[in-house]
């Protein structure tokens, strides 16, 4: 739907405002439209299919135009009502069964009830559905568990599961559980994700390529009408350019502000925001050929890296370094461990005894992502790190959403090292689909270094059946002791998000999911 279709319908602050889109998309030198909000977004979304996709930058915007069954209250990872008002658990926690609210409509119009819930998750998981190949489906892994799932009658929907599965809850809230229009989907088809349909607080207007995404207020939204008439989403893949449109108004909000920009943004203008998250950012080191085939030299890279000069010089002190593939914001089910130290005499050693002086080495760095800031400034300064202790390092960049095609289907053949980064809802999601045998890329995981321990693949699968919450976190304390050893990533830092509002936005917060939640915020 165009935008000028929009202003006949009525959209008032869209009708001149928003079409001065010299002030939107150009570099600015003047305030936004009052009550349309300006997002710069660190890159062009993939999709607005939230099946569809995996990255942190997309969910901002789907996060906004969907609902699940169930979402993360505001300011935490707890569970709480969305499109389903009340749920049961069956005693042997296999039998889930969802009441939904009554008369809320998709975008479309369409109604939402039960059946509409079943295609979606028939669609994801079911290879015979008649709309499975308007996927792929990434993140179907996070429902693998559902054996069934049926239309008890038009608002209730059960699902059974084929084994009991702890964070089952906690993924119908992340954007893969988002419920997404049926009609819409058989209307569209593969193109679904240019042309979005969900039963969120904002609806989808318009998408124009490497420019913006515009989204409006949805005024029958079920959970009361947003704050602001519309939503902007621009992508800004330069962060220093993102900055300079911060500070000239054409953006109201940014997000993933470089650190050495962040003291830009004093004063009465604007307002910083940070929130810290369950994120880990890392190297994935390819296991299958090349230098780190050998342990002693993942240990290596891992002890020649300075981490801490990272985090204090290149990251500002946004972060803190990661040791291990469990964010620290899971304390339940954090073990501590020692971050490896920065000791170049001993990464020295062991390459050494690897007989790997002057490994040569193809590190993959994109030129800004999901949740990794300045990944240029910091793959250069890994780099020289490397270098340091005998490394031969040769720096490819890519765009993000380049980087994500050359990376998810697997380094062989291609890259030895390559950064990434991941923020997660449950201290099951990164390992499980990432550091398992089963998750290798021919078998569509993330697993993109092959690294393959069969205790850690037994005790991943062991801890997301476990209900009983202390027995699960000494299953994932045991599996992060035997990764930080084999050493499958160089383990960087734990990010906290920030993001920068301009002083005509009120009622923003970040969210410890990463999510970019906007129903509320205010646009003046």
């Amino acid at each position: 739907m165009a935008i000028s279709s929009l202003t006949r319908r009525g959209f008032g602050v869209l009708s001149a405002a928003l079409l001065a889109t010299s002030a939107l998309i150009a570099p600015a030198n003047a305030q936004t439209p009052p009550g349309v909000l300006v997002v710069g977004q660190i890159a062009e979304p993939q999709a607005l299919d939230p099946h569809a996709v995996t990255a942190v930058n997309d969910f901002r915007i789907l996060m906004n135009l969907y609902d699940g069954l169930v979402r993360y209250a505001s300011g935490t990872l707890e569970v709480e009502p969305a499109l389903a008002e009340a749920w049961e658990i069956s005693d042997d926690g296999l039998v889930y069964t969802f009441t939904l609210r009554e008369g809320v409509r998709f975008h479309d119009g369409s109604a939402l009830d039960a059946e509409a819930v079943v295609w979606n998750f028939e669609r994801m998981l079911n290879e015979d559905h008649p709309y499975h190949d308007t996927g792929p489906f990434p993140l179907s892994f996070f429902f693998g568990a559902i054996e069934a799932v049926e239309a008890v009658d038009a608002g209730t929907v059960q699902f059974t599961l084929n084994e009991p599965f702890a964070p089952f809850l906690s993924n119908l809230a992340y954007p893969t559980g988002l419920i997404v229009s049926p009609a819409a989907v058989m209307e569209h088809g593969s193109d679904f994700g240019r042309n979005p349909s969900g039963t969120g607080p904002f609806r989808f207007a318009e998408w124009r390529s490497n420019e913006r995404v515009v989204v409006t207020r949805n005024e029958d939204y079920w959970d009361g009408t947003a704050g602001t008439e519309a939503v902007i989403f621009r992508p800004i893949t330069d962060a220093n350019t993102r900055v300079a449109e911060m500070l000239a108004g054409g953006i109201d909000v940014m997000v993933e502000v470089p650190p050495v920009a962040i003291g830009q943004f004093g004063g009465d203008r604007f307002t910083v925001s940070q929130q810290e998250g369950p994120h880990v950012w890392f190297l994935i080191l390819n296991m299958k050929e090349g230098p780190f085939t050998d342990k002693r030299v993942r240990q290596a890279a891992n002890y020649a890296i300075n981490k801490g000069a990272l985090v204090d010089d290149v990251l500002e002190g946004t972060a803190a370094i990661a040791s291990g593939p469990v964010a620290p914001a899971f304390s339940w089910a954090y073990a501590g461990l020692d971050p490896y130290p920065y000791d170049p005499d001993r990464a020295r050693e062991l390459l050494a005894e690897a007989g790997a002086e002057g490994a040569e080495v193809t590190f993959f760095v994109t030129e800004g992502g999901s949740g990794m800031l300045d990944p240029i400034p910091m793959g250069t300064a890994m780099q020289a790190d490397l270098a340091a202790v005998g490394f031969d390092v040769r720096i490819e960049t890519f765009e993000w959403n380049t980087f994500l095609g050359r990376v998810n289907p697997g380094l062989e053949g291609q890259a030895d090292m390559a950064q990434m980064a991941w923020m997660t809802n449950d201290p099951d999601t990164l390992p499980f689909l990432t550091l398992r045998t089963d998750a290798w890329p021919e078998a569509g995981g993330f697993n993109s270094g092959y690294y393959s321990n069969p205790e850690v693949d037994a005790l991943l699968e062991a801890a997301r059946v476990e209900t009983d919450v202390d027995e699960r976190a000494r299953l994932y304390r045991e599996m992060q002791v035997i990764v930080r050893e084999d050493a499958p990533w160089v383990f960087v830092a734990n990010w906290r998000q920030n993001a920068v509002t301009s002083d005509a936005v009120e009622n923003f917060a970040l969210e410890p999911s990463f999510f970019l939640l906007l129903k509320d915020v205010v646009k003046n």
